[in-house]
C-alpha cells in the first residue's frame, strides 16, 4: 500500500483576471495558503501557462516547477481537457465547442481538428519536460448525440464511432508513450467515454494500450446513478488520477438523471462542494489507498451554491482529512508469537 499524495487544486475553475487568480506566481502563493501542496495545472490559460513553450524549452518548465516550489507546490498534471473535446466533435456540436480553439480555426472543422491533435502532441512533450507520469484530457464524442436509442440506432453506429474515435487517438496515445506518461481520460458524460463500458470498448480498440487510462472523479457516477466503489473494483489497475468532486442524486416525481433541461441548481443530479454532497469519500479513499494508488488527490471544485474560495479553503481540509497515512505493521504484531515450520507443522498436525 501507498500514502495518496495530496491535497492538490485544480486550477481551471480558479483562474481569472484579478489577483490573485491572474498569474502562476499569485495563484501559487494562494493556493499554498489555503494548505495545497500541489496543482494541476490547464495547459490552454496563458495567464498560467504555456503549452507551446513547454513543448519546446525545458529551461521554461524548469522555471514553472521553480515558481511552484517557491510555494511548497509541485505541479501533478497537465490538463488538456478543451483540447481533447477538440479531437472528435460531432456536427451538432461545433458552434458549441468553437471556443475553446484557438482563433485562427474557429468555423473549420478540419483545422480546429489538427490544431487539437497538435496540442495534444505538444502536451506529451510537455509533460515529459516537466517530468510528470500522468496527463488528463477528454476524449471528445462523436456517438454522444445517439445516447438514447430513440429513434432506434442503425445497426454498426456505435461501433464505427468508436472506431473513428480509437482511430484518432492511437497516434496521440503513442506520442505519450514514446513520452513516458499515461493519457488519462475523464470519464464524463457528454463524452463517448463516459462509463466503464465504454471506457472498454475504446481500450479494446486500442489493443488494450498501456498507456490508456482513467481519471477517476466519482461525482459523475452519481449523477449516472452508478456504482462508484465497484468502479475501483474494477478498474483500480487503469484509475492514474483522482478528482476529489462532490455530486448529489435527489430524483423526485417531475425529474431524474436527465434533469428536465433544469439550471444546475434546479436539477436532480447536481454537483456540491466537498462534504455537502452523497459521495461516499471514505470508502473511496479506503479502497484507493488499499489497491496502491500513489497519485494525487485533486480537488475539483463545481458547485452550484457555494462561492469557490470557500469551497477551495474547507476542500484542502477535507482532502487532508481523508488520506490514510498507510501503516508499517500490523495491528495485532504485539501478540506475534513466532514460529518456524517445525512449529507450523506441529500445530497442523503433519508428521
Amino acid at each position: 500500500m501507498k500514502t495518496i499524495k495530496g491535497p492538490a487544486i485544480f486550477l481551471a475553475q480558479f483562474a481569472g483576471d484579478e489577483a490573485p487568480f491572474n498569474s502562476l506566481e499569485s495563484i501559487a502563493g494562494w493556493a499554498s495558503a489555503l494548505g495545497y501542496k500541489g496543482v494541476q495545472m490547464p495547459s490552454w490559460d496563458g495567464r498560467l501557462f504555456d503549452l507551446k513553450k513547454a513543448s519546446e524549452s525545458k529551461d521554461y518548465c524548469d522555471e514553472v516547477k521553480g515558481t511552484l516550489a517557491g510555494h511548497g507546490l509541485e505541479i501533478t498534471e497537465l490538463s488538456t481537457h478543451l483540447q481533447g473535446q477538440l479531437v472528435a466533435v460531432h456536427p451538432a456540436y461545433d458552434d458549441a465547442f468553437d471556443g475553446f480553439a484557438a482563433p485562427e480555426v474557429r468555423g473549420n472543422p478540419k483545422a480546429r481538428q489538427e490544431w487539437a491533435v497538435d496540442q495534444m502532441m505538444r502536451a506529451a512533450k510537455a509533460s515529459e519536460n516537466l517530468g510528470l507520469t500522468a496527463h488528463v484530457t477528454f476524449s471528445g464524442a462523436l456517438a454522444w448525440p445517439y445516447i438514447y436509442p430513440w429513434p432506434q440506432r442503425p445497426a454498426g453506429l456505435v461501433e464505427t464511432a468508436f472506431d473513428e474515435l480509437a482511430g484518432r487517438w492511437r497516434p496521440i496515445m503513442d506520442a505519450f508513450d514514446a513520452a513516458g506518461v499515461d493519457l488519462c481520460y475523464e470519464i464524463h458524460p457528454g463524452e463517448d467515454l463516459h462509463d466503464g463500458v465504454t471506457f472498454e470498448m475504446f481500450l479494446e480498440r486500442l489493443g488494450n494500450h498501456p498507456r490508456c487510462n482513467m481519471l477517476y472523479d466519482p461525482s459523475h457516477y452519481v449523477l449516472q446513478a452508478l456504482d462508484y466503489l465497484e468502479h475501483i473494483d474494477i478498474y483500480h489497475d487503469r484509475i492514474k488520477i483522482f478528482h476529489v468532486k462532490d455530486a448529489e442524486l435527489n430524483p423526485t416525481g417531475r425529474q431524474g438523471v436527465y434533469g428536465g433541461y433544469q439550471s444546475w441548481v434546479n436539477r436532480a443530479g447536481r454537483f456540491r462542494s466537498l462534504g455537502d454532497g452523497q459521495v461516499d469519500f471514505v470508502g473511496i479513499f479506503s479502497k484507493l489507498t488499499g489497491y496502491g494508488f500513489d497519485g494525487w488527490a485533486v480537488l475539483e471544485w463545481e458547485c452550484c451554491l457555494k462561492h469557490p474560495e470557500d469551497g477551495a479553503r474547507e476542500g484542502a481540509t477535507f482532502i487532508r482529512d481523508h488520506i490514510i497515512r498507510v501503516t508499517e505493521k500490523a495491528f495485532d504484531d504485539f501478540a506475534e508469537g513466532g514460529s518456524d515450520e517445525a512449529a507450523n507443522r506441529r500445530m497442523l498436525g503433519i508428521v
